[in-house]
């Protein structure tokens, strides 16, 4: 067993990672100077993850220990960069935009121009027909993949020739690298995969040792532990990757996995080193042989605010859309939730002041140029205890004896929300004793990881049989899917569609939808991000969501004598593997 010694029409703007400098050595160059990698010179490269991997197929990965394994080996039509924006570092040969002909002007279809000469890791030829293959196999509901999101609104993905790919959209879609890009977008070999398709693919001996396009290929994979990879001597650049071999190394944890880049320095890469914030940056300050990196993405810790009555006592109209909430369907009162919210207290207590997240009021936090500069003066933004106070009294909900207000016969008691998790309990903790404190009865309540993302279970966040609830999510560099689904009349989610649409909070706003259907027609970039802007505005002055934190997407560490690593908030953190030296 190997062990590890342990002591153009793309986004609307572009997002700026906040990460350290990472120290770097020489490295070969030519006579111009340029800098040239020298294929396999480098070694072995360690990298630790201390959830380990169980599969190698991206499409059956159950989070980025699956996915960013798989990425040393399958490769997508185009990365996504840490800017949002994609990267003709794939099996592209560019990236289609309107000017070039590659997008439609309806955005209706994408064309891909492939790379010519592109050969799979066992010396076949790599052609459109493997990423025809890839949809076939992807978006089949039978094959259950975990990237299936993919394919939503997706027509269909055609080999117009041995080296051209057109993806046809079943509507206008403006954001035209949804499928084969990014993390979700791992092409497969159709001869290795052509007999698991549907259901077969739940037993599919290819995804633990894939055939793929990208710098490696497996050596051997030991299940939840260990996977080696050698460099594929047919990846299509002669002078990469760099290092000879990877070894990623699993099962550990985050405290040992940071003492490893940290301390003892016997590792390159170490991922997702959530630890004690303290004890992080003063083991990151203080190493000689690691570098922090940090990175923001979209990705928000938020309250939902239930618009629909979760009585169990409505029986089969439970939390049903033409319900309406006693209290919470008032907009006096979510405004006073909002006001009675302590962002930066949580932000500083549980997020390390910046280091794991960041206080924000929007809830569309990146990239930077959507991100409204607007909220900083919305008073729904501002933590203020007596402003809450007034607007409740305005309202004519009046203090009882025990504390709690009332209107009538309704009481503000609440049922609170959230998945087992250490840093969200204690978010209730802190909101619980701000929002009883004006007048509401808080009790809290909290389900397994594996329940509360589940449309099967009554304490899930998807059937919210509750009134507030929380969680983080986030979208795609263009926030249209993200907003379309999320919040727009017609993707409620109800008891006949079995809780499967996200519209959660069951949210229903004509000038909002109206705003989605100009986005959802508009092709001018800087149009769109306006039209983003508002409706993000709309959503927090109307109190439909509460936005929390902006969690950061990356927080990893890397040696620092390791060169060329570039997080993407938006992409495995793998994503340019290829072009990592020392």
């Amino acid at each position: 067993m190997v062990t590890f010694v342990i002591t153009s029409f793309v986004v609307l703007a572009a997002c700026v990672p906040q990460q350290t400098d990472v120290a770097r050595s020489s490295t070969p160059s030519n006579s111009s100077g340029t800098l040239v990698s020298q294929r396999g010179a480098g070694g072995d490269l360690k990298i630790l993850y201390w959830q380990a991997p169980s599969t190698l197929n991206a499409h059956q990965a159950t989070g980025p220990k699956d996915s960013d394994a798989a990425r040393l080996v399958l490769e997508p039509l185009a990365s996504l960069g840490k800017d949002g924006q994609p990267l003709a570092n794939g099996l592209a040969a560019e990236i289609p935009t309107v000017a070039n002909g590659g997008i439609a002007k309806d955005f209706t279809s994408v064309t891909w121009k492939l790379r010519q000469g592109i050969k799979w890791s066992d010396g076949t030829p790599f052609s459109a027909d493997d990423v025809a293959f890839t949809y076939q196999y992807q978006c089949d509901p039978a094959t259950a993949a975990s990237t299936f999101d993919r394919c939503d609104g997706v027509r269909s993905v055609a080999a117009r020739d041995a080296n051209t790919v057109v993806v046809s959209f079943r509507s206008p879609h403006p954001y035209v690298f949804q499928w084969g890009v990014g993390a979700g977008g791992a092409i497969l070999q159709r001869d290795q995969y052509k007999s698991c398709l549907g259901a077969k693919a739940t037993s599919c001996p290819a995804d633990t040792k894939p055939v793929g396009t990208g710098p490696y290929k497996v050596r051997d994979f030991k299940i939840s532990d260990v996977v080696t990879f050698d460099l594929n001597e047919n990846f299509r650049d002669q002078n990469k990757p760099f290092f000879k071999s990877v070894t990623l190394k699993g099962g550990t944890d985050p405290e040992a996995a940071t003492r490893a880049i940290f301390q003892s320095g016997d590792i390159d890469y170490a991922w997702n080193i959530q630890i004690e914030s303290n004890t992080l940056r003063t083991l990151a300050q203080s190493s000689q042989s690691g570098a922090l990196l940090t990175v923001f993405g979209s990705s928000v810790e938020r309250l939902d605010l239930n618009f629909s009555d979760p009585a169990a006592s409505l029986g089969d109209k439970r939390a049903e859309p033409d319900t309406k909430h006693p209290f919470l369907g008032e907009k006096s009162v979510r405004r006073a939730l909002a006001m009675a919210t302590n962002r930066d207290a949580i932000a500083q207590k549980l997020y390390g002041d910046g280091l794991f997240g960041k206080a924000t009021c929007n809830l569309l936090a990146a990239p930077d140029a959507i991100s409204s500069p607007n909220t900083t003066g919305f008073d729904v933004c501002k933590f203020d205890l007596d402003a809450a106070n007034a607007e409740l009294d305005r309202a004519g909900w009046v203090r009882g004896t025990d504390g709690v207000r009332a209107k009538g016969a309704v009481k503000l008691r609440m049922l609170f929300q959230t998945n087992a998790n250490a840093r969200r309990e204690n978010t209730q903790a802190m909101l619980k004793k701000d929002w009883e404190s004006i007048g509401f009865q808080v009790d809290v309540r909290s389900e397994p990881f594996s329940t509360f993302f589940s449309n099967t279970s009554p304490g899930g966040a998807d059937r919210f049989w509750a009134d507030v609830q929380t969680y983080a999510d986030g979208g795609d560099p263009d926030p249209t899917a993200y907003l379309t689904t999320g919040w727009t009349t017609g993707q409620i989610a109800s008891k006949s569609n079995n809780w499967l649409l996200g519209n959660r909070a069951r949210y229903s706003n004509k000038e909002f939808d109206a705003l989605v259907a100009r986005l959802l027609g508009e092709t001018d970039p800087a149009t769109r991000a306006d039209i983003v802007r508002q409706a993000n505005d709309l959503l927090i002055q109307d109190v439909a969501v509460i936005p929390l934190i902006q969690r950061a997407a990356v927080v990893s560490g890397a040696a620092k004598s390791l060169r060329g690593v570039e997080p993407s908030p938006w992409d495995s953190e793998l994503y340019n593997v290829a072009d990592w030296t020392k």
